[in-house]
């Protein structure tokens, strides 16, 4: 049986962010900002498959690609932790299409296109291998990043990922459904915004990621199995994916570590509408991701044997 970090039993219930910001938490997230802006070496554009994508470095060391969530923007998914991660690795954090600063197609999203793009970017900054850390969609991103480039791939963490649409509550499903531009977490609005000074945009954005949502396709078992690389599932226990959803989507991963942590969805990595005030450092999951990503496999691990 595959390791389990922290098991637990506890159905998910779906979350609904809070819109109002108290001092504590601005003041915090201004400290965060200057941190970033400091360890910041390079922003910019590049042409992938017909968009300018953005993109952030940071840091030096071994690649870490950062793929953020559905509507959301990099510093929204992961202001707080790349002052962490950013100490002992080189961050390319990116920008998906039609969020934040990256241009749009016509088209609609979608997993395979975003991983498609991503895998460009990294060609274009000639990067020929890395791990890869995605938060919610941008997690489903990373899956298919392993399944359709799996020559780039080192190391997967895949956070909060929903997989198959059983591996969410009938509600959840309800509320994409149903859902309103006004039920958007104010957050995600701000960010956009402030970024990209473009309501329209907003808008579209908002609707390509609802689209996507509400017409969600399944990852199938083939392609799940297809993924060589080593896997670490994070999820929490009171996330959009149940616990048990997890538990099956690990066993269907041929090297794959899971992690069941108590907290909301992206909570254990300070992803913005889940962020508690006054937070610590201490209260995110950076340990467990570095320790997974800087672990030697034993000998006897079959699935490390290939050269490469």
């Amino acid at each position: 049986m595959k390791p389990i970090l922290i098991p637990v039993t506890f159905l998910i219930l779906v979350l609904i962010s809070c819109n109002k910001k108290n001092t504590s938490e601005t003041t915090a997230n201004a400290m965060t900002s200057a941190a970033q802006d400091t360890l910041l070496s390079k922003k910019g554009y590049s042409e992938v498959n017909g968009i300018k994508m953005y993109y952030e470095l940071y840091g030096e060391g071994k690649p870490l690609v950062l793929i953020h969530g559905g509507g959301s923007t990099i510093q929204t998914s992961f202001g707080r932790i790349i002052p962490l991660l950013a100490t002992t690795r080189q961050l390319i954090a990116v920008e998906l299409q039609a969020h934040g600063r990256t241009g749009d197609r016509s088209s609609g999203i979608s997993f395979e296109q975003d991983a498609d793009d991503v895998a460009a970017l990294l060609k274009n900054l000639n990067i020929t291998k890395a791990d890869f850390l995605g938060f919610s969609n941008g997690g489903n991103t990373a899956l298919q990043i392993a399944i359709r480039h799996p020559q780039l791939c080192n190391k997967i963490i895949a956070a909060s990922v929903l997989l198959k649409r059983t591996g969410a509550l009938p509600q959840f499903w309800e509320f994409m459904k149903n859902g309103t531009f006004e039920q958007m977490p104010q957050h995600y609005k701000d960010a956009f915004i402030s970024v990209t000074p473009d309501s329209a945009k907003l808008m579209t954005m908002y609707r390509k990621c609802a689209d996507r949502m509400i017409h969600f396709n399944d990852f199938t078992d083939e392609q799940i199995k297809s993924i060589t690389a080593p896997v670490l599932l994070i999820n929490g226990d009171r996330d959009v994916a149940t616990p048990e959803h997890m538990v099956a989507m690990s066993k269907l991963i041929t090297d794959c570590r899971l992690a069941i942590i108590p907290g909301g969805h992206g909570a254990y990595i300070g992803e913005i509408t889940t962020l508690r005030p006054g937070y610590k450092e201490t209260d995110f999951s950076i340990p467990l991701i570095e320790n997974f990503l800087e672990e030697t496999p034993p000998l006897s691990d079959k699935s490390f044997d290939s050269p490469g």
